[in-house]
């Protein structure tokens, strides 16, 4: 099974990215979701549907399957190359990923809540969720790509930098948004 190793890599990167192409696009169609729930009627119950299917498709036949397929090639490298789990980097990396998994659970309890109209977030709040996933994915590239040449005080403030940097973001777009709310 050795001779295959690279084409199960090969499929546990598209996943991954189809994984994360599913989270980063999930809390957008939340944020849709909750400003929909503000519109008059017949477009509140127009546009909630319309964001709830939508969703449904999205989480059921893009994310969870690529969530499920990434763990399944994942798991099978680490059998095939059982040797990548000496490294320390490989630890950090395992670290985020269960972080990641944390996040996509909480994200399939957000979903069960917006299917079922229960809308307890902010579009605010739901923007700033968005970006933990950003930040994860940073970590791991950076983890991956540098291995053991990377220095972890770098690594450490780089993540807090880019995580100043979304919030400034964030900040700038919420001002923008409180003068033009079509933004």
């Amino acid at each position: 099974m050795i001779e295959y190793y690279f084409y199960i890599k090969a499929l546990h990167l598209i996943f991954v990215i189809t994984w994360f192409a599913g989270l980063f696009y999930i809390p957008r169609l939340f944020v849709y979701h909750i400003e929909a729930n503000l519109k008059p009627e017949p477009d509140r119950t127009i546009l909630v549907q319309q964001l709830q299917l939508m969703t449904r498709r999205l989480w059921y036949i893009i994310t969870w399957p690529s969530a499920i397929l990434t763990a399944i090639f994942a798991i099978t490298l680490l059998i095939l190359n059982p040797l990548l789990l000496n490294f320390g980097w490989m630890h950090v990396k395992l670290a985020f990923v269960i972080v990641l998994y944390i996040y996509h659970f909480k994200c399939h309890f957000i979903f069960k809540e917006m299917q079922n109209n229960v809308v307890k977030w902010t579009s605010n709040g739901m923007r700033l969720w968005n970006e933990v996933s950003t930040i994860i994915l940073f970590a791991v590239i950076f983890l991956v790509v540098l291995r053991d040449a990377l220095n972890w005080i770098y690594g450490v403030a780089g993540i807090i930098l880019l995580s100043v940097i979304l919030m400034m973001g964030f900040r700038m777009y919420k001002r923008l948004r409180s003068k033009d709310p079509n933004a």
